[in-house]
């Protein structure tokens, strides 16, 4: 009974990591709020005139536990030299002019010059805010409160990349269900190709240029996935810890974008050249049931595939079906007029996409 227990208990927690690892969204929650009550705390046991202010360090928490390791750092650094830059406009612009409309309108413009450079990123906006609020919350004193603002921002920032090293984001769960989403969009698409291939059916251009737009979306998810690995992997200790994982991660992802340009190419030529209502179509009655096989097969090749290629008895019949597919096409040739070109196409790119699943 107690086996059956604990046996139940693993399984639960088993369950409970593989959702948290699917979602680091949730990782990022609970480090952000963990890293904003410390920068709090901290706010509020500091010595005047810090602890008067003692809100602007969870801002900088915040700002530090939003992303992988390494982009906090870097984010962290461009956003408390961009809120320390406003801060310097603000209190610049403090000592020329009133407060007032005429003031806000030159803080605000000098900041936004200053926000597009390249050197803050994405943290440009941040020069901005910190301007305006040193200038409108610290016309007492702005020098005064321009330091406390710039501190306090600094000490929340070095907290949440604390927090962030402590436990960094490990982004290989997300990324794997990325590529999985990616194969199986390819291989259905591989499928219904050759299920109209079979059937004879005229294959409907508009349809298929809707699923392309749609793959489109799901390639980004696959490249902003694994740059996140990419990434990780410079500074994260527990990534270190997968980093054979994570390679073999990046090499299945760069298979996969290049097998998706394959399948691109195929369904593109096939729906345009087979959906035509005109005698010269890319294969006709006879080069079909081949061409359908070789589809099926490369669709069957790149589920089996992992980081290190596709299943050998996958790989020996795509192989096998491409060589019956070539056979078929040379048959075809002879005794017509007819060259073939767009099938010859076909075949070329189904055999550069076997060579990246199966190795040359």
């Amino acid at each position: 009974m107690a086996d059956s227990s604990s046996s139940h208990l693993v399984r639960g927690l088993t369950a409970v990591q593989r959702v948290w690892a699917r979602h680091p969204r949730w990782s990022i929650a609970l480090k952000g709020s963990i890293a904003a009550a410390l920068a709090w705390v901290v706010g509020v046991i500091a010595p005047e005139p810090f602890s008067e202010y003692p809100y602007y360090a969870p801002l900088g928490a915040v700002i530090a536990t939003m992303s992988t390791v390494a982009r906090s750092v870097r984010e962290s650094v461009q956003a408390v030299g961009a809120l320390l830059l406003g801060a310097v406009i603000a209190w610049t612009a403090d000592l020329v002019i009133e407060p007032g409309a005429p003031g806000i309108a030159l803080v605000v413009g000098v900041a936004l010059l200053c926000a597009g450079w390249r050197g803050f990123g994405e943290m440009g906006s941040w020069v901005v805010n910190s301007a305006l609020f040193v200038l409108i919350l610290g016309n007492a004193d702005a020098l005064e409160y321009a330091g406390v603002y710039g501190g306090l921002i600094t000490v929340g920032a070095a907290i949440g990349v604390g927090v962030n090293l402590l436990y960094p984001p490990l982004p290989l769960t997300p990324s794997e269900f990325a590529l999985d989403h990616l194969r199986d969009v390819l291989v259905e698409q591989l499928e219904t190709v050759a299920d109209g291939l079979e059937n004879e059916t005229t294959l409907d251009v508009e349809a298929w240029e809707a699923q392309r737009r749609n793959l489109g979306p799901t390639i980004v998810r696959v490249r902003d996935a694994v740059a996140a690995v990419r990434e990780e992997t410079r500074a994260n200790l527990r990534v270190m810890r997968h980093r054979g994982q994570a390679r073999s991660q990046l090499r299945r992802a760069e298979a996969l974008e290049s097998v998706s340009d394959v399948v691109d190419v195929v369904v593109r030529l096939l729906v345009e050249w087979e959906g035509r209502s005109q005698d010269e179509v890319a294969l006709g009655s006879r080069l079909r049931p081949a061409f359908a096989l070789a589809l099926r097969r490369f669709g069957a090749a790149l589920r089996s595939a992992g980081p290190d290629g596709a299943d050998a008895d996958a790989a020996a019949a795509l192989t096998e079906a491409l060589d019956e597919a070539s056979e078929e096409l040379r048959e075809a040739r002879r005794g017509t007029d007819h060259d073939y070109l767009v099938a010859g196409a076909l075949l070329v790119t189904l055999r550069r996409g076997a060579s990246t699943l199966t190795g040359p």
